[in-house]
């Protein structure tokens, strides 16, 4: 029997796209889908943002019935809670769409108009698409995430030439830009190392244990070529120790209990702890002095230098090998493999030049406000002095810290200067 012209309409069904837009409030989706359920419609895909309180709600479907009734039932129910909505029929199903290629994390303090609409417009012209952008963080920088599609090429240079653009954007504009692959590879990071003077802390502990012995300037000197790889580092270690010779032992723990922690650093910790992260610290400088804190902060292991002690006195020499920039990416490496955890899982963070070697090891490297030499060869480089920032790299959001903490009892916020 053949099939009337009456017959085949019914049976056509047709692509809507329903945007609905106006103040956030409780009821505005279960009214659009009991309106939508009486058309009998399937759903394709449904994503809801809220920005300050203000809601846009898209959803895609496809309708078996009239799609102009449909719109002007759609226009009465959201009336009735006050919101507009746009219908557009025939909208092309994005179902089957392929998952974003990258993630592209913005920090500035703040992120201009202008910062975005260059890096949007540099993406462009790498025929890179934005599928979504979400807010990550407000404090204490602000944060924004963009997913994104890189276009499909066997060029093994295209992903440098992303990264290098938006690198020469993030120096231009001061903000800071990170490019990660997206999907599993992101989310499943388990293991981090920070390094200690600098990064985890503020300032040198060596020349925090010089200032006692009165040849601090001498010794930053030394610290800082080192720092920007100009002398190499062991040797350099040995000439700044041999300064603290005969030195009481007594200045460790003086030198310890006036260490400060770089703002963000237990929130850091803390949070990664709670995501199941192996935690710990790989240092050029001392045990003596690391250890107390490392215990403090819940640490799963420490990996630096020992300063030798004799008769209550410093020698003004190291025991055992030097932790120097190879023993760095060693460390990591032995971490990794008694942890059980896949080095393309581990992350390292750090800010000089001893520190390329582990952060080139890694799966993710940090440079962590870093000197040029670590700069070029991280994979992502943070500008601003907030340790947390390594969690919105991670893709952690400041609501989910902020959540747990709260849950916690530890919620503050410090006023920034």
């Amino acid at each position: 029997m053949g099939t009337s012209e009456s017959d085949r309409g019914t049976a056509t069904e047709t692509t809507v796209l329903i945007t609905v837009t106006g103040p956030d409030k409780p009821g505005v989706t279960s009214v659009l889908l009991a309106a939508l359920s009486r058309h009998g419609v399937s759903l394709l895909d449904v994503e809801q943002v809220v920005i300050r309180g203000r809601l846009t709600l898209g959803v895609l479907v496809t309708s078996p019935g009239d799609p102009e009734d449909l719109q002007d039932q759609l226009e009465d129910a959201m009336a009735t809670v006050g919101m507009q909505v746009d219908v557009e029929i025939g909208a092309n199903s994005v179902s089957g769409a392929p998952l974003s290629t990258h993630a592209v994390v913005v920090l500035g303090s703040p992120v201009t108009a202008r910062a975005f609409s260059t890096i949007a417009r540099t993406l462009a012209a790498q025929e890179v698409n934005i599928d979504s952008i979400r807010g990550i963080a407000d404090y204490p920088v602000t944060g924004l995430e963009l997913m994104v599609t890189a276009p499909a090429t066997e060029d093994p240079l295209a992903e440098t030439r992303l990264r290098t653009a938006l690198a020469e954007v993030a120096a231009k504009e001061k903000v800071d830009v990170a490019v990660e692959r997206a999907g599993l590879a992101r989310r499943a990071k388990r293991l981090i190392v920070f390094d200690v003077d600098s990064t985890l802390i503020q300032g040198e502990v060596i020349e925090m244990l010089a200032a006692h012995a009165g040849v601090e300037e001498e010794v930053r000197k030394v610290t800082e070529a080192a720092m920007r790889g100009e002398i190499d580092f062991a040797e350099s270690l040995r000439q700044r120790v041999a300064t603290l010779t005969g030195l009481d032992e007594t200045v460790i723990d003086q030198v310890a209990e006036r260490i400060e922690l770089t703002p963000g650093a237990r929130t850091t910790i803390r949070t990664l702890r709670r995501l199941g992260f192996r935690c710990g610290v790989v240092s050029g400088g001392f045990r003596q002095v690391i250890e107390p804190l490392a215990h403090e902060l819940e640490l799963d292991f420490v990996h630096a230098n020992t300063l030798e002690v004799v008769d209550g006195k410093l020698t003004g020499q190291v025991i055992g090998e030097i932790v120097d920039r190879p023993g760095k990416a060693v460390a990591l490496r032995r971490f990794a493999a008694e942890a059980g955890v896949p080095m393309e899982q581990t992350v390292a963070v750090g800010d000089g030049a001893n520190d390329i070697d582990m952060l080139n090891a890694a799966g993710l490297g940090i440079a962590f406000q870093a000197k040029p030499a670590l700069r070029e060869v991280a994979d992502t480089a943070l500008s601003h002095p907030f340790l947390d920032a390594v969690l919105f790299i991670l893709g952690v959001t400041r609501d989910e810290v902020e959540a747990a903490d709260a849950r916690d009892g530890l919620l503050r916020r410090v006023p920034l200067s």
